[in-house]
């Protein structure tokens, strides 16, 4: 991140959300503490009956996904094409439990890799624009 007082081209604002995180290896660090919780507490067991029994697929996915979301390489885009986030949840069933399941397991292990609290909040508000973006049911 370059001072906005610096003389070089790039300013704060080209920093992206993958460089705050701290690149690939955070990323992937992210992920994967996101699953371990998911798969390991209680209070996310909705969320976790949505995956199929091995997480390995569905972490590489994530971590496909988030770093291009987040500004990084389109990895997901290079392998699948365009994420059609919604068409491709909608066989599942995403109400506001499983929101709100997924929105609390995604803080814990933004909070457990050790991002600064602004990034957690900054990351929080666009994570909850598409998780409540995925909802197809009422409930």
């Amino acid at each position: 991140m370059t001072d906005a007082t610096d003389n070089n081209d790039a300013t704060s604002s080209d920093v992206t959300a993958y460089e705050l995180v701290g690149g690939d290896a955070r990323v992937r660090e992210l992920v994967d503490r996101f699953y371990d919780l998911m798969d390991l507490e209680d209070q996310f067991k909705g969320l976790r009956a949505l995956h199929p029994t091995t997480l390995e697929g569905s972490r590489d996915k994530l971590y496909w996904f988030l770093s291009g979301w987040l500004g990084g390489p389109s990895l997901y885009i290079e392998k699948f094409g365009h994420p059609r986030l919604r068409a491709r949840h909608l066989p599942f069933e995403i109400g506001i439990s499983e929101r709100d399941q997924w929105m609390r397991c995604m803080s814990m292990a933004m909070e457990d890799v050790g991002l600064s609290e602004d990034l957690r909040l900054r990351l929080m508000q666009a994570f909850f624009q598409t998780a409540d973006w995925m909802r197809n049911v009422a409930r």
